[in-house]
């Protein structure tokens, strides 16, 4: 039987619950953004001691590594949540990650202390994951148990629409910052600058949540006495709700998480890293598209409570894993049109010996590549130029061949350091120069980018974040009974936003790094989307009609 939808307006205290659970997410999320639009930065102030490639991706990996710990903030703070309530759960949270947030702006570079640098740095994104583990599901819940019958979806579109204002607020803050300092300046310490004066919005979003009472789902629970006393053991060991947990991870939120990075994280690394678009020009794009896509948030989360969460959600991950390539495709064309017609007109080849040759992904900085075939894609990786690879005869040195020109490579064994040198420098000049007589630039050229187009392609990616994420915090609290529902959604929604979404960027640069083809990586989300969309279609059941309150 369908709920009837509940049409009275949003009381007082309504509004409340929602801006405050709102405004302390944005501040996480903020806090949890700046390291990934910073990555660059951070690569050459924290792992300086690696090459220029090793340190980016190391970067990235520490950037994961606040992923990596969020289903352990899960357990740890969906268990509190469960047993002593929800309010003060996310208040601790909140507090974990500012504080983490604004030592990681006061701390020295690896110039100044060495490692210890970069691993006080890990230390402190874990910190973040942790905090971050704890406080979406506590949110979600929280707004979701303040909410009318029929407007649930509603009412967390709020919470969902967090994420990119996160995003939003941190790029804003890093154009403001870069424009006042100047980019030398940026790039030396006024990049700690949206690192320090984060505290000043958790003192606000700390003092507005202490105002906050207890959700009435939870009172009314703790005052019948039906708290769960093990709800990590009710959760996971009891198959009736694990099994709904594996479909939440499998047929949901794996889905949606890939398709949510790929929108507003990868997008934006590919505009850099791999159309070497400018920073600036490429955040104040992605700002443009955010802008534009996050009302969508309550859109879809509205629409939910219509015609259901399930639809809509694989809608979206259906259409990500059927139209991904062609719009990065498209976002080439149109954010550097010099690079696409060279990558038609005259395609780079790797021909070598596939024995000489090795797995390029290198995040430690720990293999030293020797042969020419290693050392002919590492100069193409560092040049960010697509390749493809063809076989060689075995026993015989690599070559690339850059439209109608082959150069010849080189192997380090048995050269000195000064030779290897030389040998080097004057490598890297030849590939450069039939690089740049071949048509790649450099950069992409500012007056070149069709901002108009590439806003409108990055609009469509949020778009499809939107459907994908707008409904799932109803969809995921609708799943799991009050008792056990902290714990039961916090961890499926981390593992697959932690593990799936946030290893995205390092595991598709790896991808890229091996097969030299920028859009290979593309295929972690698309085959991510699809199986979401199988197994959510055909497994999970439609949650709009379900009384939470009767579901305990």
């Amino acid at each position: 039987m369908a709920v009837e939808v509940n049409d009275r307006p949003m009381t007082a205290e309504q509004r409340k619950v929602i801006f405050a659970s709102s405004l302390g997410t944005v501040f996480e999320w903020y806090d949890f953004y700046l390291y990934g639009s910073l990555a660059a930065i951070i690569a050459k102030q924290f792992f300086s001691g690696l090459d220029a490639g090793s340190a980016f991706i190391f970067a990235l990996l520490a950037f994961a590594a606040g992923f990596i710990v969020r289903p352990f903030g899960a357990l740890v703070f969906g268990r509190l949540g469960d047993m002593i309530g929800r309010k003060y759960t996310f208040l601790v949270t909140i507090v974990i990650m500012g504080l983490s947030t604004f030592i990681v702006g006061l701390l020295p570079s690896y110039d100044s202390i060495g490692v210890a640098a970069p691993v006080i740095l890990i230390g402190l994104r874990m910190l973040q994951g942790l905090a971050l583990g704890g406080e979406y599901g506590g949110a979600a819940v929280y707004v979701a148990e303040h909410a009318p019958r029929g407007k649930r979806g509603a009412y967390t579109a709020w919470i969902q629409t967090t994420a990119s204002l996160g995003l939003f607020l941190s790029l804003v803050i890093i154009l403001g910052v870069r424009t006042v300092v100047g980019e030398a300046a940026f790039a030396d310490w006024g990049w700690r600058i949206p690192f320090v004066v984060s505290i000043l919005l958790l003192a606000v979003s700390v003092y507005i949540r202490l105002t906050l009472n207890e959700s009435p789902a939870f009172r009314k629970m703790k005052s019948e006495g039906r708290t769960s006393k093990t709800p990590v053991a009710e959760s996971f060991g009891q198959w009736k709700n694990l099994k709904v947990v594996i479909l939440a991870l499998l047929g949901l939120t794996a889905g949606q998480a890939v398709v949510w990075y790929s929108g507003q994280f990868y997008s934006l690394f590919f505009l850099t890293q791999a159309l070497k678009v400018d920073a600036f020009t490429a955040n104040i794009l992605v700002a443009y598209a955010l802008i534009l896509g996050t009302p969508f948030f309550l859109v879809f989360g509205a629409l939910s409570d219509r015609i259901g969460r399930k639809p809509i959600i694989m809608t979206g991950c259906l259409l990500a894993a059927l139209t991904y390539f062609p719009v990065f495709g498209a976002l080439t064309a149109a954010a550097n049109p010099e690079l696409a017609a060279a990558q038609v007109t005259n395609k780079v080849v790797v021909m070598a010996d596939p024995e000489e040759c090795s797995f390029q992904f290198n995040p430690t900085g720990a293999a030293r590549f020797t042969s020419s075939c290693d050392i002919a894609k590492q100069v193409l990786a560092f040049a960010s130029v697509s390749y493809d690879n063809a076989p060689a005869p075995a026993g015989t040195l690599a070559s690339i061949q850059i439209g109608n020109s082959r150069i010849s490579s080189y192997s380090l064994q048995g050269l000195g350091a000064e030779e290897a040198r030389r040998k080097d420098a004057a490598f890297k000049k030849l590939v450069a120069g039939e690089l740049k007589a071949a048509g790649y630039p450099a950069q992409a050229d500012p007056a070149k980018v069709d901002k108009l187009k590439v806003t409108a392609l990055l609009f469509y990616l949020v778009l499809l974040v939107t459907m994908v994420y707008g409904p799932i915090a109803a969809m995921l609290v609708e799943l799991f009974p009050t008792r056990i529902r902290y714990t039961s959604m916090s961890l499926p929604y981390h593992i697959g936003n932690g593990w799936f979404g946030g290893l995205l960027p390092t595991t598709a640069f790896a991808i890229v790094a091996q097969t030299g083809n920028m859009y290979t990586g593309l295929w972690y989300p698309v085959l991510i989307a699809a199986g979401s969309f199988v197994i959510g279609t055909l497994f999970l059941k439609e949650t709009k009609d379900v009384d939470i309150y009767a579901n305990d």
